[in-house]
């Protein structure tokens, strides 16, 4: 058997998800755990790689013993958990872990992943928001959240979404489908939440500048479909910056 286990984090600290050379990254952060934990090396293999400052809500990896398609431990699962909190630094949290199969991909079998993107709408920033959230200055009106709203339902659907892909991806399939894309407000936040099958690198980022622009009226909502068909990456909006992106859920198959 594999340990899945459920993850959140603060990736303000942290150079992305994947180990890098001469960066702190969470990857690199659960595995010196695992191997407290377990008492020998362990592979860690996440769900997607987040950039440098992206945070998750949810991530999920699954934990084998190095070189080896399994783990063997006599540490009970519903422990597993609290093994971590006492060895992890305080900005990364295993809240819950279950057996899986050796088989089992924490990549290849996600059926779809959900981000949510905040922004922070108010003239003065707030240090409590601060790399927690992209402080946009210039305070939106209802009318422009709501335009934002009804760019975001042209989103979703099985579509080519390389408008929407960073320039600097070698990604060659850029077909994914999304289930769900929807923006709402709460006093300050805005947020904007998309759900789908896979995601193109800077995918959400790209989507939530392009969100932006339609609020300035730079971009029509109309609009929206005419960017996807063009796969023209110039078409779309800015890239949004890291810290306002969360991983926030991720759903198995099974």
């Amino acid at each position: 058997m594999k340990i899945l286990i459920y993850v959140s984090f603060l990736g303000t600290k942290y150079s992305g998800y994947q180990i890098q050379k001469n960066a702190p990254t969470v990857q690199q952060a659960l595995c010196e755990a695992s191997e407290r934990v377990f008492g020998f090396k362990c592979d860690v293999t996440g769900c997607s790689r987040t950039d440098s400052g992206v945070h998750a809500n949810m991530f999920c990896a699954a934990v084998s013993e190095s070189g080896k398609s399994g783990i063997d431990t006599t540490i009970p699962i519903k422990k597993i958990p609290l093994a971590y909190a006492a060895v992890l630094p305080n900005d990364i949290a295993v809240f819950d872990a279950k057996e899986v199969d050796d088989d089992f991909h924490p990549r290849y079998d996600v059926e779809y992943k959900e981000y949510v993107y905040k922004i922070y709408n108010r003239s003065i920033s707030d240090p409590f928001m601060a790399d927690r959230s992209w402080h946009y200055p210039r305070v939106l009106d209802d009318g422009a959240v709501e335009r934002m709203n009804e760019a975001a339902a042209r989103f979703v659907g099985k579509h080519d979404f390389a408008s929407f892909m960073s320039s600097g991806s070698d990604v060659t399939d850029t077909v994914r489908t999304i289930f769900e894309a929807e923006v709402k407000r709460e006093g300050a936040l805005i947020e904007f939440r998309v759900s789908a099958d896979g995601f193109l690198y800077n995918m959400v980022r790209i989507l939530t500048g392009t969100l932006i622009a339609v609020a300035e009226g730079k971009i029509e909502p109309t609009d929206i479909d005419a960017v996807i068909e063009s796969r023209d990456r110039k078409r779309a909006g800015v890239t949004a910056p890291p810290t306002g992106l969360y991983l926030n859920r991720v759903v198995y198959r099974d």
